[in-house]
């Protein structure tokens, strides 16, 4: 370890990468884990939550952390594998702990958890060592005072609340990429995921359910009430709530369609209309879409939308009126690294790609693989047998639906062996037993 005294917030260490020796990030700090026995005495820091290949979650022993400063954690390479799985005696500082309502026992106030310091202690062992405690707010305040008191100053720890709110987890998990905070919530026990989906805007769980396996996606939307589950799949693109919707049970379905808006359950409805697999059952039905009297400079703007994916952003799709999809005539696509060389003055229409084959909605995921994989496409439009355009097929829209169930799993398994090996000779020493996680 450091020579030098370190005492590190928990809160901030999430999202930290993970670096070897040699100085190559091997995954991200997700958790600490520590063992909480009692209010007296401060718990010790059994490891750290990785985050290596495939979002798998490892267990990184605090014996394996060398350094951890304000930028990095630096282990010393030999790291197991090995899933990690909570064990009853241990507790996630993050995942548990955050919204604790606690007791300061010298002066009686109470508040919620909202950060929790690691020490080292004498012994080099690291321990919980404060605690960071808010009070509620007053009158027109938003927040209430903070203090940082010593572990043992603070009652409540121990106590399993039934009632545990999420508003600091929620914060740490909107700091995170959906994907990444999709699969800090998947590891989550029931009842602080229950908590966190409740506490989540409704934005924020669209874009997090998005990112969640269909099992997941399924109990979230099982377990709202039927007003906001609607107002979710609003907020979902709309391939990805037709995908979500068509798993749950025809009743349940149609009551959240009808809940739905009109025009949101409109293009829901027509893309579950379509053969599963097919170009228009995987199309996205709002790609960037602008008339023909539309600028270079108007199609710039409109790729500027943060909100766009890299490949919907990659090109813009030009229609008579009326522009929403099902468009009028399809005129061609205007890619936008084509644009950037045009006078932002001159109109999209003057710089069309006409030449490439469009995708009929009937077309099958081979075909339109095969199509994207011909033209060196990120994106392909979708026209009916009149012109209209209907869509468009991202890359990552023929991903979701070509790569197999648990494939994030089956790539980590593929890449441990061979990280395991480089890892054990760059320390020199075998690695870890795949037994245990202790070692």
């Amino acid at each position: 370890m450091s020579s030098s005294p370190v005492r590190v917030y928990a809160a901030r260490l999430v999202g930290l990468p993970i670096f070897d020796p040699q100085g190559d990030q091997v995954g991200k700090v997700r958790d600490v884990v520590a063992a909480v026995r009692s209010e007296t005495s401060e718990p010790r820091v059994l490891g750290l939550v990785g985050e290596v290949f495939g979002r798998r979650r490892i267990f990184v022993p605090m014996t394996r952390v060398t350094n951890i400063d304000a930028g990095q954690v630096y282990t010393t390479g030999l790291l197991n594998m090995r899933r990690f799985e909570q064990r009853t005696t241990e507790t996630l500082v993050i995942g548990q702990m955050l919204d604790r309502t606690v007791t300061i026992t010298s002066s009686g106030v109470s508040g919620v958890v909202y950060d929790v310091a690691l020490e080292q202690a004498r012994n080099r062992d690291w321990v919980l060592s404060r605690v960071a405690v808010q009070e509620p707010g007053k009158g027109l305040r938003r927040r209430g005072q903070t203090h940082v008191v010593q572990w043992r100053d603070v009652e409540g720890l121990t106590r399993r609340e039934e009632a545990q709110g999420a508003t600091h987890l929620v914060h740490a998990l909107n700091e995170m990429k959906p994907a990444d905070a999709a699969h800090m919530i998947h590891e989550l026990p029931p009842e602080r995921r229950s908590a966190v989906v409740s506490a989540l805007a409704d934005e924020r769980l669209a874009d997090v359910l998005e990112e969640l396996p269909e099992e997941d996606q399924v109990e979230i939307l099982s377990h709202l009430e039927d007003e906001r589950a609607a107002d979710v799949l609003e907020e979902m693109s709309p391939d990805d709530a037709a995908d979500l919707i068509a798993e749950l049970p025809p009743e349940t379905a149609t009551a959240l369609l009808d809940l739905m808006e009109p025009e949101e359950a409109e293009d829901v409805r027509r893309l579950m209309s379509y053969v599963e697999d097919t170009a228009g059952a995987m199309m996205t039905p709002e790609p960037v879409i602008l008339g023909p009297d539309a600028t270079v400079a108007d199609a710039l703007a409109h790729v500027r939308n943060p909100d766009l994916t890299p490949s919907l952003a990659s090109q813009v799709y030009v229609c008579r009126q009326p522009l929403e999809t099902p468009t009028g005539k399809f005129l061609g696509v205007g890619h936008i690294q084509r644009l950037l060389r045009e006078m932002p003055s001159s109109l999209v229409a003057g710089a069309l790609d006409e030449g490439n084959e469009t995708l009929r909605p009937e077309m099958s995921i081979d075909e339109v693989a095969a199509h994207l994989a011909t033209y060196n496409l990120v994106a392909a439009p979708v026209v009916d047998e009149n012109g209209h355009l209907l869509g468009a097929v991202t890359v990552d829209d023929l991903l979701d639906h070509m790569l197999p169930e648990g494939w994030r799993d089956s790539l980590s398994m593929s890449r441990r062996g061979r990280r395991s090996s480089q890892l054990g000779s760059q320390a020199g020493a075998r690695p870890a037993p795949p037994a245990g996680r202790r070692g």
